[in-house]
């Protein structure tokens, strides 16, 4: 058991611990023998009293308020960005380090937006029990992207990015995936598009794609989209790097895919690429020409790694300076969950 005595180990609570990451939060934990000295697991007045196995022992959902991180040292949130906002600051301000999941603090000037495997050194300064502070969690396609093109771009500088996202029903929280389900056999059952229940979406999901459901901005890009240009900057500390997204949401579970296009500083080859991918930690490899096999969302799905293939020359671009890449990761686990308990271990 990962438990310790008292002092030994981090007072940990989990902040939304009911939600789809909430519930990832207690498993990753758990397979990453996270130590802990107590756990204390916080949810809405809504979902205080439920109860919940946790390494050997039950524990009872209390309700989040101000004083629920008097005795917490490491708080991972995921309760959404309002409840982040409201008690994220004051939970570090008692000396409480909190792992923030949610968009609230991602762009704030001085709180650090950590990948593990791409920017440790930004969190550098920061260690449980010797005072509080926020670590914001990256978007979820953002993880993704950069868990697959930062080993590129340490080795040869990527000038422009160009994403394509197919996004699974997770990222919109666990809802989503039962209305995906609920929807699929309603349309097997004969339902029509008018017929089928649509509460999370305006749309029928199953058997179609839409774009992402995020709020749209004057330039014409979803909130996702900027997002991913916004924070890869903020990543890799590069103002210079040009990126455009775009962002859809496919009747896919919990894994997203992402189309890459590339373009770097000087010329590089796909095996020179893909040996530098077979080096990097949480990545690993499918492409196989032969078999036409490459990664699909359900080889993520459940698993630590980002899954990268297609890896191939943009014969649109001069002078071997471009690249095409697929990558699959799973949105619940390193787009979310894991991604979070690193960087938790990160301070540790």
């Amino acid at each position: 058991r990962a438990r310790r005595a008292p002092g030994e180990a981090p007072r940990v609570a989990i902040a939304g611990v009911t939600g789809a990451v909430g519930q990832e939060f207690l498993k990753v934990l758990l397979e990453r023998d996270f130590p802990y000295s107590s756990m204390k697991m916080l949810a809405s007045k809504r979902s205080a009293g439920r109860q919940y196995e946790f390494d050997g022992e039950t524990y009872t959902v209390e309700e989040l308020t101000a004083e629920s991180f008097d005795d917490v040292d490491i708080a991972l949130f995921s309760a959404g960005g309002s409840i982040s906002k409201a008690f994220g600051p004051a939970a570090a301000e008692k000396g409480c380090i909190v792992v923030d999941n949610s968009s609230a603090f991602r762009m704030t000037e001085g709180v650090p937006l950590v990948i593990p495997e791409v920017n440790p050194e930004a969190c550098a300064g920061m260690k449980w029990g010797r005072g509080g502070g926020i670590i914001a969690n990256p978007n979820c396609s953002t993880i993704i992207a950069l868990m697959a093109v930062t080993p590129l771009h340490r080795a040869n500088p990527v000038r422009r990015m160009v994403v394509s996202t197919y996004q699974a029903a997770s990222g919109a929280g666990q809802a989503a995936m039962d209305e995906l389900a609920l929807q699929t056999k309603e349309v097997l059952d004969g339902k029509s598009e008018a017929e089928v229940t649509k509460e999370i979406f305006p749309f029928q999901y199953a058997f179609n794609l839409f774009s992402h459901n995020s709020p749209m901005g004057p330039n014409g890009y979803n909130e996702e989209e900027m997002k991913m240009v916004n924070e890869t900057r903020k990543i890799w500390d590069n103002e210079d790097v040009s990126i455009t997204a775009t962002c859809i949401r496919v009747p896919v579970m919990r894994a997203h895919a992402e189309s890459i296009n590339l373009q770097f500083t000087d010329p590089i080859q796909e095996g020179e690429a893909l040996e530098l991918l077979r080096g990097a930690a949480g990545v690993s490899i499918i492409d196989d020409r032969a078999s036409n096999r490459f990664p699909t969302p359900l080889d993520a799905t459940f698993n630590d790694d980002v899954y990268v293939g297609r890896v191939r020359r943009d014969i649109s671009q001069a002078g071997d300076r471009g690249l095409d890449l697929f990558v699959c990761g799973d949105q619940i686990k390193k787009g979310a969950a894991l991604n979070a308990v690193q960087c938790a271990e990160l301070v540790l």
